[in-house]
């Protein structure tokens, strides 16, 4: 496949030129219509490509299939799937990678004032040796999820090119606002009509997740009461105070720079207001799912202190369940994990089976019933100016894919 690489780092670049951020203060789905631009371009590919049933409905999913090999009709129908939208955290718009042709295993500038320092990445030093896509240090690079959506297509054009690797029915589907916690919730499962799939949405070379956090959001609004300074004592309720004393009942150990592996967080996202009214938003996460509702509790609990303190009803909460830990979707189903772990082994991989700190679309599309693990696509340092991306890793990932299909075709045990 060393000739695809080309292929595939020129799919990355073109897709990454595309702004597709999305907005959790939209009401629409998609969040934004720039992310339709791109999907329609992938829909057009695929056309091109020679996919059957290739559309886009009205939520704005793009779908395609590539068709079973004669003889392998009756094979598991596989899914891969990527979103295409990047993050709200930091811009997407004008973004300009550079080539690094092979690391040196060094401190990376990025730019007269911006330097990628080994010492604060030290897993940079894999990477010695790779060719590598960094940022400007100006924005995203949008490896998240573009480096998955190449490695998809890049697959789907070598399986479409060499008829004689034998497969079942191959499935794909693009999807937009993943980073907001919305990329599925339009999406049909049951049109979709994959047994499995996989979405290529990991990072680091090997990632194997099907572990994700249980997820929930919690907005939080103070109506304060203005009063001029000067004559403030006992009459004065400072909305952003009020913010302040809820923030410091939660446990600072608790803070996503404190937490790792399957340590839960609260996690304060924003926070804006005046004297007279404020509001934050916090995300709320844990692979524990007693230990995910112990967290809502507290935060609910603070917040009914936070009233009793002030004397009237001061700050209202709304917390909202995201998702669910797949784990338990995925585990009557070992083979999905088997066959990945042994597509890695196949394409010079070694597999790391991890909890993701994090979610994806395979989570909740687990729970509806597709059951879906996250394959690594070799972007590291998702959602800001650090964000890179190793060619050799996705190329490996393009390789997993391919090696996975045949595997499918092969029944488990044989």
């Amino acid at each position: 496949l060393n000739h695809k690489n080309m292929q595939l780092e020129e799919r990355f670049l073109q897709y990454v030129a595309f702004d597709t951020q999305s907005d959790p203060n939209s009401d629409t789905y998609p969040s934004t219509a720039k992310q339709l631009i791109l999907l329609n371009h992938l829909l057009e590919e695929m056309l091109r490509m020679g996919l059957e049933e290739v559309e886009i409905d009205a939520h704005g999913y793009v779908t395609g299939t590539i068709p079973a090999s004669t003889g392998c009709e009756k094979v598991p129908t596989i899914g891969f799937i990527s979103h295409v939208d990047t993050s709200p955290d930091m811009s997407g718009t004008h973004i300009h990678p550079r080539i690094i042709e092979s690391y040196n295993g060094e401190d990376i500038r990025l730019n007269d004032d911006l330097v990628m320092k080994v010492s604060d990445f030290p897993e940079l030093e894999h990477f010695k040796g790779h060719r590598l896509i960094v940022t400007d240090g100006t924005t995203l690079l949008g490896a998240d999820d573009k480096a998955g959506i190449a490695e998809i297509m890049t697959a789907a054009a070598y399986l479409m090119d060499h008829p004689e690797i034998e497969h079942g029915k191959i499935r794909i589907g693009f999807t937009p606002d993943e980073e907001i916690g919305r990329g599925v919730e339009f999406f049909d499962v049951e049109k979709f009509g994959a047994d499995f799939a996989y979405t290529m949405d990991g990072g680091f070379e090997g990632e194997l997740e099907y572990e994700n956090f249980n997820a929930a959001s919690a907005k939080i609004s103070v109506q304060g009461r203005n009063i001029h300074p000067g004559y403030a004592k006992d009459k004065m309720i400072n909305a952003i105070e009020v913010l302040h004393d809820l923030h410091a009942l939660l446990p600072a150990t608790q803070r996503p720079e404190h937490t790792e592996g399957y340590e839960g967080f609260y996690h304060l996202i924003g926070m804006q207001g005046t004297v007279e009214s404020a509001s934050s938003e916090y995300i709320i996460r844990d692979h524990s799912r007693e230990k995910f509702e112990h967290k809502k509790k507290f935060l609910s609990d603070a917040a009914a202190l936070i009233n009793e303190k002030y004397g009237s009803n001061v700050l209202s909460l709304e917390i909202k369940d995201q998702y669910y830990n797949m784990r338990e979707q995925i585990e009557p189903y070992p083979e999905v994990i088997e066959k990945a772990m042994e597509a890695m082994r196949t394409s010079g991989v070694t597999p790391l089976v991890r909890p993701i700190r994090g979610g994806t679309d395979g989570a909740q599309l687990s729970y509806r019933g597709l059951p879906c693990p996250n394959l690594f696509t070799g972007g590291m340092n998702f959602h800001g100016k650090f964000e890179y991306c190793s060619v050799n890793t996705m190329q490996k990932a393009v390789q997993t894919i391919i090696n996975l299909v045949r595997l499918w075709t092969v029944p488990s045990g044989q």
